[in-house]
């Protein structure tokens, strides 16, 4: 069960010409389980229809204190419903009465009627982003407890190119799902490791494994929600979650040094496949066929400074290791959390099908250093990484 299942959000568009985006905004909370009721400013009804919005939400869209005689206050029953209210897009106009507490319409009646959080997201021109009245105005209601979801740089409704641009719809989500999860890890740091190492043969080949990176990528997407600040070390492309910060790699012994090179980790999670062999002398040119017979490719063994964590670890950090196996899963995993003195591992069998590399789904067993295990059934990836960060903050005290 994600953060948004069951979850009632009111979605306040306004007239901006990035009303249009929270179409797929609409779309992508209604997909993550949100019970969706859209509010439309006059503004925003000039910009896209009511009824794209009425057709992929929950509930027809409302427009005005006055729609339903049967309802005639509106504002406050959604108002007190509500489990977040989300402003996207956000226009000067709309921060600045939310700043001055200016009911001037549905929305804003909604926004002060409301106990729930409220997370904002600004879309305008740059000369009016850069505004210092624009500026203030976000300063006070940020200190007044409202999210903003910061604009992007891009190309602008004008053609031209600068600040202001609505956040992406899936940066938004994820700001969504952070204001509705439980901040459990706030001040803590998160490192985790995503992707399989890849050892060089010469510069065009390499040694490497399936791994993809989705299981660590959904546990610092799941560290991130829940307050965490997060440090993802990586092999793989895939961009980023929101608000993590990258740090690319490539061989076993770069993400050794990237790893070591933190030393304020609460948490260390170590979902990267991590190679366990690599070329003992690889080529400084590419092997061609030309070249003669097969060339043969001595190994040897990466250095294991998993084993280097375990025996460093300082006081009250937790350490996290992953075991992908195709036989003896729980016996295999526990000697593994044993001997790199872990706190916990998370094991799966990957020769089971939807379990492990490239999929968006994994079962694991996750064992503790007391012995107790715990099984998480066929699930996606990041209902795994939530489970594993339970563990891991309950471990933290």
């Amino acid at each position: 069960m994600g953060a948004l299942t069951g979850k009632r959000i009111v979605l306040g568009v306004t007239g901006g010409i990035a009303a249009y985006k929270a179409v797929e905004v609409c779309r992508r909370l209604v997909e993550a389980g949100a019970h969706v009721q859209p509010v439309m400013t006059d503004g925003a009804l000039e910009m896209v229809g009511a009824t794209t919005f009425s057709a992929l939400a929950s509930e027809p869209v409302k427009t005005s204190l006055f729609d339903d005689p049967e309802t005639p206050i509106p504002h406050t029953r959604m108002g007190q419903a509500a489990d977040l209210v989300l402003v996207c897009p956000a226009t000067a106009r709309i921060i600045s009465d939310i700043r001055t507490g200016r009911s001037a319409d549905l929305l804003m009646s909604t926004i002060l009627a409301t106990r729930a959080p409220v997370v904002v997201c600004p879309a305008m021109h740059t000369e009016m982003w850069e505004q210092p009245a624009v500026q203030e105005n976000l300063d006070v209601i940020e200190r007044r407890g409202v999210s903003i979801v910061p604009p992007e740089r891009g190309r602008l409704a004008g053609g031209d190119t600068g600040d202001g641009r609505l956040a992406d719809p899936a940066t938004v989500v994820a700001h969504v799902e952070r204001a509705l999860t439980e901040h459990d890890l706030a001040g803590r740091h998160v490192l985790v490791t995503a992707g399989g190492t890849r050892e060089p043969i010469d510069p065009v080949r390499v040694i490497s494994n399936k791994s993809t990176g989705k299981q660590g990528y959904a546990v610092a997407a799941e560290a991130w929600a829940r307050g965490a600040r997060v440090t993802l070390v990586t092999t793989v492309e895939t961009p980023e979650p929101v608000g993590v910060h990258r740090v690319d790699v490539q061989t076993a012994a770069d993400m050794q040094r990237a790893v070591e090179s933190i030393d304020d980790a609460d948490i260390i999670v170590m979902a990267a496949a991590v190679a366990d062999f690599r070329p003992a002398d690889p080529a400084d040119h590419k092997l061609k066929k030309t070249d003669g017979a097969a060339p043969e490719i001595p190994l040897e063994k990466t250095h294991d400074f998993l084993v280097d964590l375990g025996e460093k670890k300082p006081d009250g950090q937790v350490l996290v290791g992953f075991a992908a196996e195709t036989d003896d899963l729980v016996g295999n995993a526990r000697a593994k959390l044993e001997r790199k003195k872990l706190d916990l591992i998370v094991a799966n069998d990957v020769s089971q099908p939807g379990v492990g590399f490239g999929y968006d789904t994994n079962e694991v067993v996750i064992i503790q250093a007391d012995g107790s295990c715990e099984h998480v059934p066929l699930t996606d990836k990041r209902d795994v990484a939530r489970r594993v960060l339970d563990t891991a903050a309950n471990k933290l005290g």
